[in-house]
């Protein structure tokens, strides 16, 4: 079973958090807050955080300077995983992504199911690698985000947790970009 190796040393990481809301202020984005909240009592630096409309090409500019800055580790997004014609956050994030971490909605929706029932259908939660950068996309909803990051991001953001974690592959996460290079 899983559970926190007191040995190892933690290792924090720069997170940058993005909501995606065509009507939230940054004083009134409590699923923003919540994540910067948790990312931050669990040793995290917050890298960065903003709020975009429900733009591809916003959405994804926005996390394309993520994702080149050296400062940023993962990047977290909530709002626009919905099914409404303004959500399309899954449509400009996973269109960058290297590699999808398809494991990710899986659990979240496992997690979800638990609160809410088959009302988690109505989410399209996904997470993905781009450029070394981890980038994890929420629900627009405080709950999905304590849910997210409780049930799953706390601990693979965590370089104890064992058996295994996020944190101990993120050396190798860029190396075919590196053998490109060479």
């Amino acid at each position: 079973m899983s559970r926190i190796d007191e040995s190892r040393q933690f290792v924090p990481l720069k997170i940058s958090v993005l909501t995606v809301s065509d009507t939230r202020t940054l004083e009134e984005d409590r699923s923003g807050s919540t994540l910067v909240a948790r990312l931050e009592e669990a040793g995290h630096t917050l890298a960065d955080r903003a709020i975009v409309t429900d733009d591809v090409a916003v959405i994804r500019d926005k996390v394309r300077s993520w994702v080149e800055s050296d400062g940023v580790d993962a990047v977290i997004t909530t709002g626009g995983t919905g099914l409404t014609g303004r959500d399309v956050t899954p449509e400009a994030l996973e269109a960058i992504f290297e590699k999808r971490i398809d494991g990710f909605s899986t659990a979240f929706h496992m997690l979800s199911y638990e609160k809410i029932g088959t009302s988690t259908i109505q989410s399209r939660a996904t997470a993905g690698v781009a450029g070394g950068t981890y980038i994890f996309c929420l629900p627009g909803s405080p709950g999905a985000c304590k849910d997210g990051w409780d049930g799953i991001l706390k601990n693979q953001l965590d370089y104890r947790h064992m058996p295994c974690n996020f944190v101990e592959i993120m050396p190798r996460l860029d190396e075919h970009l590196q053998r490109t290079k060479s």
